[in-house]
């Protein structure tokens, strides 16, 4: 059977190794597509340029509103459990 000693040795090694593919993450990383066909078959017939700025602009946009109320949704739990406390 495990003993205590035995559980904690093991656990450094996991860490240890878990904190190494994090890392190596950070530095070494793949190139990928994210765009569905549709929008990229758009975006490389203009040559301009206008076009792609406007669809990154659009995600940029799409993805700040669900941030902006899960904060609200945050700061109002916040608040309502700061009022229990008083």
């Amino acid at each position: 059977m495990f003993t205590k000693k035995s559980k904690a040795k093991s656990q450094k090694p996991k860490v240890a190794t878990e904190a190494f593919f994090l890392l190596a993450s950070f530095f070494f990383s793949l190139d990928v597509n994210a765009q569905c066909a549709m929008c990229r078959a758009v975006l490389e017939t203009e040559e301009g340029g206008v076009k792609a700025e406007a669809v990154n602009d659009g995600i940029v946009y799409l993805m700040a509103f669900p941030y902006i109320l899960v904060g609200i949704l945050g700061y109002v739990i916040y608040r309502t459990r700061q009022k229990k406390k008083v």
